[in-house]
């Protein structure tokens, strides 16, 4: 028998360091950790605010992928930007994103421990008799 509580993990150096997995499926529901706009592959982050919600959005969907969801499945967004001014073009990458019936969404201002990151998404998705190993 699965078990109904996995975890993904992108191999992040962070998430060793902080003890945490990029995401935690429980049952149908996948759980996805803040996701910032780093390019695992090459290291990089863009210096775009919209840029880096792509890119996020591309990670969160790899994520979701692994657990047999997709971006369709998100029921909820969590938006945290470090400046209000991005807020106009990280939402309008999510408008672009995420179609009816749309996820509901809590934009946050805050700070980073990073100072080039610029937004960080979590999400939460249902992925309704799909999201097994």
């Amino acid at each position: 028998m699965e078990p109904s509580r996995w975890t993904i993990s992108t191999g992040s150096v962070f998430e060793e360091m902080a003890g945490y997995s990029r995401a935690v499926v429980d049952g149908d529901w996948v759980f996805v950790s803040g996701t910032a706009g780093y390019d695992f592959a090459t290291r990089t982050i863009a210096d775009d605010a919209a840029e880096q919600t792509r890119q996020a959005l591309r990670t969160i969907a790899d994520t979701l992928a692994k657990a047999k969801a997709t971006l369709a499945d998100v029921v909820r967004v969590r938006v945290y930007v470090s400046d209000r001014a991005h807020v106009g073009p990280v939402s309008a990458v999510l408008g672009e994103t995420f179609k009816d019936p749309r996820p509901t969404n809590t934009t946050i201002v805050c700070g980073f421990a990073m100072p080039e990151m610029m937004v960080e998404l979590e999400v939460t998705a249902l992925a309704r008799g799909r999201a097994t190993r």
